[in-house]
This record gives C-alpha cells, sequence and structure tokens, in this order.
C-alpha cells in the first residue's frame, strides 16, 4: 500500500484498487478513491478521486471529482475539480471540468468543456 501513497493516489485511509488482471464489465460507483491497474467497461461515477496506473485500460464514461490518467481512458470525463493526463497517457473522448492538466507526452483526442460554473450554479 505505500506504493500507492507514493504515487499520490488516496489522500484518506479509504481506497479500492483494482489490479491489473482484473477486468470489469459493467458500473462502479462508490463514495471513495479508486486506483486501477486493470481493465474497466462500462460507467464509472464516484464522489471521490479516480487514478487510472500506467498499466490501466478504461471504456467507459468518468463521472467524479478528480481523475488522474497514466493509462488509457476511451470514454467522456466528468470531473467537479480536475482532470490531469500524464505523459505517456491516451484519452479519447471529451473532458468537462474546471481545470485540466495535460502533460507533454500525453496524447488527448477530444472536446474541452471548462465552462462547468454555470451548471454548479443551477
Amino acid at each position: 500500500m505505500a506504493g500507492i501513497e507514493k504515487a499520490g493516489a488516496p489522500r484518506s485511509g479509504a481506497h479500492t484498487v483494482i489490479g491489473s488482471s482484473i477486468v470489469i464489465d459493467g458500473e462502479i460507483s462508490g463514495d471513495e478513491d479508486l486506483v486501477i491497474q486493470g481493465t474497466v467497461k462500462g460507467r464509472i461515477a464516484l464522489k471521490e478521486s479516480l487514478y487510472v496506473e500506467a498499466s490501466g485500460v478504461i471504456e467507459a464514461d468518468i463521472e467524479t471529482a478528480n481523475v488522474e490518467v497514466s493509462g488509457q481512458v476511451t470514454g467522456n470525463i466528468a470531473a467537479s475539480d480536475k482532470v490531469e493526463l500524464k505523459a505517456d497517457c491516451k484519452v479519447v473522448g471529451d473532458i468537462r471540468s474546471p481545470r485540466i492538466l495535460i502533460a507533454d507526452g500525453a496524447v488527448f483526442k477530444g472536446n474541452v468543456d471548462m465552462d462547468v460554473k454555470e451548471a454548479k450554479g443551477k
């Protein structure tokens, strides 16, 4: 678990790790941080943060507070706080978030919408 915290993943004590040999096809929802090292297809809805490690592959729409991608994501991302695309990641889909960081070397194909304050006020 020290490796997960070292990577900057969960800031609270509660977190879940989907290992590199795990494949999930369906919907994931919850109130805690999630670290994905394996494959997830379907939909992800979290109240906290999602961390997609380099070995992680997601084919799903994502709704969460924060998303950090080091692996591959195919699907739309909606984050209420921040989306961070690390170097060597690949993201195909639209991103909606007030803060977006794209590292040099990241591959991104899609649209960016940072005008989400209006939607929050409604």
